[in-house]
């Protein structure tokens, strides 16, 4: 196994674009998101995308396990109104089916929130019963869920929070967990401290179900629930935790994604990653 690392690129002009910027910047992973994250509703992808995409990812050398699509920033799959989750999980659905007609293995969202008008418990139980709904309309694209700061309502900010999503999440071999590193630091986790960090994610959600990592340092200090990227090593957070990461057996063959603000560094702070491999 190996390291697979990259960034979130642009899937503008089509998602077939998004693997050539990838190469283009030393990748060896990708993010994307396969339709406009900001509108509920976009084209449906056209077989021409479809057959291009594929054929450029198996170009560059991009394998299902190397791209990590993230879904719209408008979903809300813990939705405290009947009317807005439907609208939320109908719309995850067509972001897990896009995956699906792509070829690609995972999708990665934000849980959702409680706007303050339900428990969290009540929450989380939405969110999973929103993935089983997705999964049993779907084929091959695993649910993966990424850990958030806690900014405002949102929850899945503790590991506790994804532990008990997947719990309740009928086929665990297609649920996953993706750890922020800036979400984490921020929402109480030392990241500085990665050792003690994966030891209690390893405790509380166990690492068969991590699917992926996202690469940000964090303008924001520990425990304020501010969800502020920065690039690697000018943050809170340093090159350790990184390192660490890139030097562990156990963050093999999953997609590591920046997604600091600085595009025009992606290219250099990928190939530093990438010699603390070796």
């Amino acid at each position: 196994m190996k390291k697979y690392i990259g960034a979130h690129v642009s899937a503008a002009g089509g998602v077939e674009n998004a693997p050539l910027r990838a190469h283009e910047i030393g990748a060896t992973a990708f993010a994307l998101f396969t339709k406009n994250q900001r509108q509920w509703h976009s084209a449906p992808l056209t077989a021409d995308s479809i057959s291009k995409f594929r054929d450029n990812c198996a170009a560059f050398g991009y394998g299902a396990g190397q791209i990590l699509p993230h879904d719209s920033y408008l979903i809300n799959l813990g939705h405290p109104a009947a009317a807005e989750l439907e609208k939320s999980r109908e719309a995850f659905y067509d972001e897990m089916h896009r995956c699906e007609q792509l070829g690609i293995d995972r999708l990665n969202f934000h849980p959702g929130g409680t706007l303050g008008q339900i428990l969290v418990d009540e929450c989380l139980g939405r969110i999973a019963e929103s993935i089983n709904r997705a999964l049993d309309r779907t084929h091959g694209v695993t649910a993966v869920i990424e850990n958030t700061a806690g900014q405002g309502s949102n929850v899945g900010f503790r590991f506790e929070h994804l532990a008990q999503i997947i719990s309740e999440v009928e086929d665990k071999g297609r649920v996953g967990v993706c750890i922020d590193t800036c979400h984490a630091f921020t929402a109480g986790y030392d990241m500085r401290d990665p050792k003690a960090v994966f030891a209690e994610l390893e405790s509380v959600v166990g690492f068969r179900y991590l699917r992926g990592m996202h690469f940000n340092d964090t303008l924001k200090t520990q425990g304020s629930h501010v969800d502020r990227h920065a690039p690697l090593g000018t943050g809170e957070l340093g090159w350790g935790c990184f390192e660490y990461i890139v030097r562990d057996p156990r963050f093999d063959g999953i997609p590591l994604v920046l997604e600091t603000p600085d595009e025009s560094l992606w290219p250099q702070e990928i190939a530093k990653l990438k010699k603390f491999e070796r």
